[in-house]
C-alpha cells in the first residue's frame, strides 16, 4: 500500500516560480505582491491542494493563538463550569485552549506554569485552591502573561480576578440576621485563603451593622465534602448551639446537609443553612438551599478578556484586582430560629 506525500510549501513555491520565503510571507500576511505573482501562488495552492500548517504559521508570527488554563479539578462543578466558559470564549475569539488539572498539588501547579511558559502559549489563566508558601508566586512572576482567578496567590504581581467574596459574606449574614439569627457557625476553607477571610469579614460586618449582640463560631479547614461532614458532626457534638450555618462552598454544603439529614437535624426547623457558589444542584436539596451565587461563567469569560487586554509592559496594570458581583438566591433553607 502506498501513501501520497502531502504537498509542501516548497512544492507550491516551485509551481509558482517563486521562493519558499515569498510563499510563507504571503500566507503570513507580511508581504504585498504584484497581483499576477499573487495569482500564480494562489493557483498553485488550489491545484496542488496545499493546506497550510496552522501551528507553523502561528509560530512564524511569534504567537501560538493558544491559551493555557490551569485548574485544581475538572470534576468539581465549579471548576468544570469555569473551564467551559473559558473554552467557549476562546472559541469565539478563534483561540485554542490548553487545559491542565493539578489535583490541587503545588508540585503539579509549578510544573504546569513553568512548562506552559516554555510551550508557546500566549498566556495563562491560573486557578489554585490552597495557600502558597511563596514558591508558586515566584514561579508565576517569572512566567510572563498570567491572570490569577478565583483565589489569590499572594505576592504574585499579575492581574487578579475574583468574585466579590466579602459582599457574598455580607449578603449571607444580612439574610440570617433578617430572620432573627444571632449565633452563627461559619464553615470556611483554609484560613489563609482570601475567600475564607473575606467571606467571614462580610458575614461579621452584616451582624455588626445591626448593633445587637451576636456570636460567630468558626470552623475552617478545606473546601471539600468531607470537611462539610466533619463540620456537621462537630456542630452536633457541640450541642447545636447555633441557629444558623453559613457553609462557604457547594462542596462543604453537600457534606454538611448529608450528615445533618442522616442525624435527623431539621433544616431549617432546627438550624438554617446558607451555601456559597450555587453551581451544584442546591435547588434539588430537601429543602432547596439558599445560597450566594458566584458569577462563575462571567469569571471565565472575563479572565480571558483580561489576559488579552492587559498591557503587559505597564507595571501598574499588573497589580490590578478586579471583583465581579455576587447575588443571593433565596430558597427554603432559612427560617426564624426555633430557639433564641
Amino acid at each position: 500500500m502506498s501513501s501520497k506525500r502531502a504537498t509542501s510549501l516548497k512544492d507550491v513555491a516551485d509551481a509558482a516560480g517563486v521562493s519558499v520565503a515569498t510563499v510563507s510571507r504571503l500566507l503570513n500576511g507580511s508581504l504585498q505582491l504584484p497581483p499576477e505573482t499573487k495569482e500564480r501562488i494562489d493557483k498553485a495552492i488550489r491545484e496542488l491542494r496545499y493546506e497550510p500548517n496552522p501551528h507553523a504559521r502561528r509560530l512564524s508570527r511569534g504567537r501560538s493563538e493558544t491559551i493555557g488554563l490551569v485548574v485544581p479539578d475538572i470534576a468539581n462543578p465549579f471548576f468544570a463550569t469555569l473551564v467551559a466558559a473559558v473554552e467557549q470564549e476562546a472559541d469565539k475569539r478563534g483561540l485554542a485552549l490548553s487545559l491542565h488539572a493539578t489535583l490541587n498539588r503545588p508540585g503539579r501547579e509549578i510544573s504546569y506554569v513553568t512548562g506552559l511558559a516554555r510551550n508557546h502559549v500566549d498566556g495563562l489563566i491560573f486557578v489554585t485552591n490552597h495557600p502558597d508558601d511563596g514558591e508558586l508566586a515566584a514561579v508565576i512572576n517569572q512566567a510572563g502573561k498570567v491572570v490569577i482567578v478565583d483565589e489569590d496567590v499572594p505576592n504574585a504581581i499579575v492581574p487578579k480576578l475574583f468574585a466579590d467574596n466579602e459582599e457574598g459574606g455580607y449578603l449571607a449574614g444580612r439574610h440570617l440576621a433578617d430572620h432573627g439569627h444571632r449565633h452563627i457557625v461559619y464553615i470556611g476553607g483554609p484560613q489563609e485563603m482570601i475567600s475564607t477571610r473575606r467571606r467571614f469579614l462580610g458575614l461579621e460586618r452584616a451582624f455588626m451593622e445591626r448593633g445587637e449582640p451576636f456570636q460567630v463560631t468558626r470552623y475552617e479547614g478545606s473546601f471539600t465534602v468531607e470537611f462539610g461532614r466533619q463540620a456537621a458532626r462537630r456542630f452536633i457534638d457541640e450541642g447545636k448551639q447555633a441557629t444558623g450555618i453559613f457553609a462557604s462552598s457547594d462542596e462543604i454544603a453537600i457534606g454538611l446537609i448529608e450528615v445533618l439529614l442522616a442525624e435527623g437535624v431539621s433544616v431549617p426547623g432546627e438550624v438554617s443553612v446558607i451555601g456559597f457558589d450555587d453551581v451544584g444542584p442546591l435547588h434539588l436539596f430537601a429543602p432547596p438551599l439558599t445560597a450566594i451565587r458566584q458569577p462563575v461563567r462571567a469569571l471565565g469569560e472575563r479572565a480571558l478578556a483580561l489576559l488579552l487586554e492587559t498591557n503587559w509592559q505597564e507595571p501598574e496594570t499588573l497589580r490590578s484586582e478586579e471583583l465581579l458581583p455576587v447575588e443571593i438566591v433565596v430558597r427554603n433553607s432559612v427560617a426564624p430560629p426555633s430557639k433564641q
